[in-house]
């Protein structure tokens, strides 16, 4: 359906400033300044990549065609996806694995226009199987520079914790960043959401927060208002990384209008685990239109069908989105950025003046 509309200049939809043929709205979002606020970047691991670096390190993985890996992208929750993307981390040993793994998606980013990135990893999966943590910040640091001086693409490092493993684990885990604050602006939490709420990792934040991070935390994607709850009033979070659950809560709904507090969403991620059964059933345009700040994000690209520009387009096509709506869910993800006030401000002018 996307292929037939793309491919159609005579298809129209109707927006509140008239009508518009569907590929100039597509061509509008392929070249519209974006930033990116939700990217797992072992979530970047493509097929060929995941071969390449199986062969370069000499690590058997269980598929013998990129094909045969594509096969298992067929989730129905959030952990028959996480059982495959640890199993396919294990093929990341070396500082250059992680600069390529880093690169690869950069230069993805480029290809969306994407000008801003702010990228999650998760230590706790390679420091678990040997890998050392400055191996791996390191690899994604040297390739976030490279990216900034050849690219022009800005980037910004949050540091995820486990949530399914111990709290003695991530208090471990941000011992070992400290080290590297210059390199890492934040703290997160992700993994697996049923059973694992955020209090659980109260005293880490409090801690991280004292050592000057930022804080975030996936929270509503799968699990409900309470952790949302959780995550602002105990880990104090600037931003809720998903949180597509808040709408079943009107005064937690209050709560993130009224403290400005943004959600990262990730559309395509919400389908491929059966959040939504469809994507014209997200909730993004409700989102949106309740007036919380709402932005656009690709999640795990490799996994979920498609990098950030896939994610807007679909989006647009499914939900009718205005060129009005993309605009603000751009602005949104540089309103919502870490990035300083008068880079925020830079951007935006930028944005409200794109035709």
């Amino acid at each position: 359906m996307l292929i037939s509309l793309y491919n159609n200049n005579t298809s129209l939809i109707n927006t509140k400033t008239g009508s518009h043929k569907v590929s100039e709205i597509i061509e509008f979002i392929k070249k519209i300044p974006k930033a990116e606020l939700h990217l797992h970047i072992e979530g970047s691991l493509e097929p060929e990549l995941m071969f390449e670096l199986a062969k370069r390190n000499k690590i058997e993985i269980p598929f013998k065609s990129i094909d045969e890996i594509k096969t298992t992208y067929n989730f129905h929750n959030l952990q028959s996806f996480l059982d495959i993307y640890y199993q396919g981390t294990k093929v990341l040993i070396s500082e250059q694995d992680f600069f390529d793994l880093t690169w690869a998606y950069l230069l993805k980013s480029k290809e969306d226009n994407i000008v801003h990135t702010e990228i999650f990893f998760d230590p706790q999966t390679h420091t678990g199987r040997g890998i050392e943590f400055d191996l791996v910040i390191n690899g994604i640091h040297r390739a976030i520079l490279k990216a900034e001086k050849e690219l022009g693409i800005s980037s910004k490092i949050i540091m995820c914790f486990l949530r399914h493993l111990d709290e003695q684990s991530a208090f471990k885990t941000l011992d070992q960043a400290l080290k590297h604050k210059d390199k890492i602006i934040g703290v997160g939490l992700d993994s697996s959401e049923i059973g694992n709420p955020p209090y659980k990792f109260e005293r880490v934040f409090k801690k991280a927060m004292k050592e000057g991070f930022l804080t975030v935390a996936h929270a509503g994607e799968e699990g409900p208002p309470e952790y949302i709850w959780e995550a602002l009033d105990l880990l104090k979070v600037k931003r809720i990384d998903h949180g597509i659950h808040c709408l079943e809560d009107e005064k937690l709904v209050q709560r993130l209008r009224n403290d400005q507090i943004p959600l990262t969403v990730c559309p395509l991620s919400n389908v491929k685990l059966y959040i939504f059964k469809k994507l014209k059933d997200h909730n993004l345009k409700k989102l949106l239109d309740k007036g919380l700040i709402t932005t656009v994000n690709s999640d795990d690209p490799a996994y979920f069908g498609g990098y950030l520009n896939t994610n807007f387009i679909e989006c647009q096509i499914a939900l009718n989105l205005t060129k009005e709506d993309i605009k603000r869910l751009v602005i949104n993800s540089f309103r919502s950025s870490f990035l300083s006030e008068d880079e925020k401000k830079k951007w935006i002018v930028q944005i409200n003046n794109f035709v």
